[in-house]
């Protein structure tokens, strides 16, 4: 098949609150960009107090946002009939056991090709190996797919073939140049040292090691701690010179980023054990030309050269020596990140992706003819 604009529909997470939910900046990024390129999206999510309080896009000119509360949906039976790609995210329905109910309906109600979106692929592998399978998603369950979308590459994509998948391939995270550049500080922000990232409690550790401990070494210097759901009994014992923000919204994370002189990312223990697995926070404080520092995970050397685009930490002692690191020495790697981030993670470069696939699967995303020799797999476009 090939169309100058398809028909695709999401089932995700959330698109529609960004309110501790990483999934919403992934989700508005490539529908975004799809959009841009002609193509119809319809995304379903399941609503929740939680969303309905904190939504901050309850609908959006790139996508038909159709949020419901029971499954099925009305109207879900002709929207996936007419689709010709159906994208099934992790996390959907999460809590209801609606991803586990939609992976089994979609197959008997629709013809489009079929696509799973693992956006938490460490924390479901993790499940698949204790039992069979989340309560959105069982191990069983990957064979329905054409194609299985992983947020992490390298060897994990082996293993999510080992557990059934028909096509298993990367499709990180990314950014959008529009949205994600050097820009002015804002006072509420500024700082030497800015971590952003909902609490969890898999990767506190780094953040006491990589952020609050070395706070407390240097108070003459200022850090600010930002992300929602952090319990009382962290904030009370933060050091007097670590500012604090419960959340920051999409449209303040490029402030953010500009607002700090060297930013930390501290990664998911899942995540960080399983490696090639970027968060969407690193790629944009890069992309934003903002000196970045991460924890240590199998991989990280395929997206940015340490030492060079981003540094790699394990200590607090580490995290000390980049910041007293010359100024000339900490712009030029920031310089360079940014480079990187802008010549392969954007979400055009995703949706190139995607072509690929889909083209290898019968399918145009464009009016173009589909590549004569595609890739074996993503990663050869991804840069990983």
């Amino acid at each position: 098949m090939s169309r100058s604009s398809l028909r695709f529909v999401f089932f995700g997470l959330a698109i529609s609150s960004a309110w501790g939910n990483g999934h919403a900046t992934t989700y508005r990024g490539l529908v975004r960009e799809l959009a841009r390129r002609g193509h119809q999206v319809v995304f379903y999510e399941r609503r929740t107090a939680w969303f309905d309080a904190n939504c901050d896009l309850p609908q959006a000119d790139y996508c038909d946002i159709r949020r419901y509360e029971s499954w099925p949906p009305p109207g879900v039976e002709g929207a996936v009939a007419a689709a010709d790609v159906v994208v099934l995210g992790s996390y959907a329905g999460a809590g209801f056991g609606d991803g586990i109910a939609i992976a089994d309906w979609l197959p008997r109600h629709t013809k489009a090709l079929l696509a799973y979106y693992d956006i938490d692929t460490p924390r479901t592998l993790a499940a698949f190996r204790e039992n069979e399978g989340t309560d959105y998603l069982l191990r069983s369950q990957l064979s329905l797919f054409d194609l299985v979308l992983s947020f992490g590459g390298g060897p994990v994509l082996d293993e999510l073939r080992r557990w059934g998948a028909r096509r298993a391939e990367p499709l990180y995270c990314a950014v959008d140049p529009d949205v994600h550049r050097p820009g002015a500080p804002v006072a509420e922000y500024q700082c030497d040292l800015g971590y952003m990232g909902t609490y969890d409690e898999s990767r506190q550790d780094m953040v006491e090691e990589l952020v609050i401990a070395p706070a407390r070494l240097r108070p003459d210097r200022r850090f600010v701690l930002a992300g929602a759901q952090y319990p009382e009994a962290v904030e009370r014992v933060l050091p007097a010179n670590v500012g604090r923000t419960s959340h920051v919204q999409p449209a303040d994370h490029s402030a953010f980023h500009a607002s700090c002189v060297w930013e930390v990312k501290a990664t998911r223990a899942p995540m960080r054990r399983a490696g090639w697995s970027p968060s969407v926070g690193l790629f944009e404080a890069a992309a934003c030309g903002t000196s970045v520092i991460s924890d240590r995970w199998p991989g990280f050397e395929t997206f940015f050269a340490p030492g060079r685009e981003a540094l790699v930490a394990d200590t607090r002692e580490d995290v000390l020596e980049a910041l007293a690191l010359p100024e000339e020495a900490r712009r030029a790697l920031g310089a360079a990140g940014r480079v990187r981030i802008l010549r392969q993670h954007t979400y055009a470069h995703r949706v190139d992706q995607l072509e690929v696939a889909f083209a290898a699967l019968g399918i145009s995303l464009s009016d173009a003819d589909a590549p004569s020799s595609s890739p074996d797999n993503l990663e050869a476009v991804a840069g990983g």
